[in-house]
């Protein structure tokens, strides 16, 4: 009885993983199509941009420049630092494995998910909007895919790097898996939601366009996902091992 138990949540965990695969797979396509098919960023920032003022309102405003850029990126970076001094403490003084799992992925997310973001920003020729010709700046505007016109420095702008402050809490979700994989999924929304309200202040400001933050959230689950996939496979060539005679 305990083995088919097993095997039927093993099974469950399975389809939940090729579900989340595909999503992951998919949505690369989706945000390509709105970086160079619409004109979402721009009807966006354009709604942000103030033309009398010549400014965007909320650059400087404190819940988006204090509270939203400096307290909220404290905060969060006070919380990684807590869950790797946590794992590194499990590390000496091991407990279960699922709890020991569960907070190598969470420590892991802390550190990779803005390292990620941060080294493609390095790469990006993309200008955050406040630098564009279109509201007040020198930097022309240019879509994703499109080669930026000769002279032109790159604006290593995109991905959002203020939300990969938030968006590696996406890994709380591992805390509820294997066996809840609803509640998982819960959890993973509301720190997506949260990435995306810290990303959306910085949008008001004139920091990022939608797109930026959009690519940060897929970036921030495909890591959190490929730790996930990586450590359970570990864990599952380790049994496996140990119960070889």
């Amino acid at each position: 009885m305990h083995a088919g138990f097993a095997q039927t949540q093993e099974n469950r965990w399975n389809i939940v993983n090729g579900a989340v695969f595909a999503v992951l797979a998919l949505a690369p396509v989706l945000l390509v199509w709105l970086g160079t098919c619409t004109a979402i960023d721009l009807a966006l920032a354009d709604a942000m941009f103030d033309r009398q003022l010549g400014a965007f309102p909320w650059r400087h405003a404190w819940l988006t420049e204090i509270f939203g850029h400096v307290i909220l990126k404290r905060v969060f970076t006070g919380l990684a630092i807590a869950f790797i001094v946590l794992a590194a403490w499990d590390w000496a003084r091991p407990t279960t494995w699922l709890r020991r799992f569960q907070l190598r992925v969470v420590a892991l997310s802390a550190i990779l998910v803005p390292a990620a973001v941060s080294l493609l920003k390095q790469a990006s020729a993309s200008h955050c909007p406040w630098d564009l010709e279109r509201y007040g700046g020198i930097e022309p505007y240019v879509r994703l895919l499109q080669a930026m016109p000769a002279g032109v420095d790159a604006g290593n702008c995109m991905p959002a790097g203020h939300a990969s402050s938030a968006l590696w809490m996406v890994s709380f979700a591992v805390c509820f898996l294997p066996r809840r994989p609803r509640a998982a999924g819960i959890v993973a929304g509301v720190m997506l939601t949260a990435g995306f309200t810290v990303g959306w202040m910085q949008q008001l400001r004139g920091a990022h366009f939608l797109t930026h933050t959009l690519w940060s959230m897929w970036i921030a689950c495909a890591v959190v996902f490929a730790l996930i996939t990586a450590l359970d496979r570990r864990r599952y060539r380790s049994t496996s091992s140990s119960r070889r005679p």
